[in-house]
């Protein structure tokens, strides 16, 4: 694999849905790359597209009423453009993804053992009695106490933690080279999310994977990531080294989340808690126009009202959609009529 090409390279991913109501544009126009080795970060509030974004990559939505159109390139190869069969086989063995809440997305009529097994003999082709065997030395590798107790027990009669390192364990059976971990820690108490994130960080360097961390928990993406897209209302608003974005935050809405994070001594020292950001995230058959932002935006300008901002790269390696940093010359050509929305 060439170290200097992305391993996943999203081009204008949208996905929408269609319902009774309208159409939902969860996700619109969406650019980001994954380095092969490399951990990135994709943040923002509930409800701003994380997840639909990895689901889509993956083709895990139900189309219709979901429609997905762009093109979602893992090593060169468009996965949008894969028959069932195909997107099959690299699923879950090329890519793969750790789900949000375990319980639901564990199978609660199969043993923990038998859900793992299956994707090896799918993907591998191994007898019933090898893929058990190698179901119960991934729970061993996930450091499940008893693996083989625990391969033959049903997901409801494991623990939060133990369920969590089973999703782990299946996830990492075939030793992808991309992995999607969509809030891995949620629900857990911190002493256990401390040992999955560690776990997740010595295995991801024993395979040289890459992953994609879903989360909105800042603490964790300033101690485990080196790059991070944030996402609002389905968009990308902006990308950074982890430590310049936690330095120097472009975007007013990245700014609000850093804010907004507890932070010992800082009511000594600025007079107040925390830095909330006012109102909701819109609801997605609402959105405003302009900038989405622009109604919980305390800089917000007149042109943010009418105008969606274009992406601008402001200093190497960093992306921010924002007219606080497009260039006078782009805002003339758009509030003269000349720029496009």
């Amino acid at each position: 694999m060439n170290e200097n090409k992305p391993i996943l390279e999203i081009k204008n991913l949208h996905t929408c849905f269609h319902t009774m109501d309208g159409v939902v544009n969860a996700v619109d126009g969406v650019d980001f790359k994954v380095m092969p080795g490399e951990i990135l970060g994709l943040v923002g509030e509930s409800g701003c597209g994380k997840s639909v974004t990895a689901m889509s990559i993956l083709r895990l939505l139900r189309c219709p009423p979901a429609e997905i159109k762009g093109e979602v390139l893992f090593e060169g190869q468009n996965l949008l453009k894969l028959d069932k069969d195909s997107i099959r086989k690299i699923r879950g063995n090329a890519i793969s993804m750790i789900f949000q809440e375990p319980m639901t997305a564990l199978n609660p009529v199969l043993t923990v053992g038998e859900q793992i097994a299956e994707s090896v003999r799918l993907h591998e082709g191994l007898s019933q009695q090898k893929a058990w065997e190698k179901a119960v030395r991934m729970l061993t590798r996930v450091q499940i106490s008893e693996p083989e107790a625990r391969a033959a027990e049903y997901p409801h009669k494991l623990s939060g933690g133990m369920r969590q390192r089973a999703m782990i364990a299946m996830a990492l059976a075939l030793n992808p080279r991309l992995l999607f971990a969509d809030e891995p820690t949620t629900a857990l108490d911190v002493t256990i999310q401390a040992q999955i994130m560690e776990l997740m960080l010595k295995l991801q360097k024993e395979t040289g994977s890459s992953i994609v961390l879903i989360t909105h928990d800042l603490g964790l993406i300033a101690e485990t990531v080196q790059r991070v897209v944030v996402m609002y209302g389905g968009k990308v608003v902006e990308e950074a080294l982890v430590k310049d974005l936690f330095y120097e935050p472009l975007h007013p809405y990245t700014q609000g989340l850093l804010g907004s994070v507890p932070v010992i001594g800082r009511k000594a020292t600025m007079g107040r808690n925390l830095d909330e950001i006012p109102g909701m995230v819109p609801h997605p058959l609402a959105m405003p126009k302009g900038c989405t932002f622009n109604p919980r935006c305390k800089k917000a300008m007149d042109i943010c009202r009418r105008e969606k901002p274009p992406m601008v790269k402001p200093a190497p390696g960093r992306r921010v959609a924002c007219w606080l940093h497009t260039g006078k010359e782009e805002m003339n050509s758009v509030t003269s009529g000349q720029g496009g929305k």
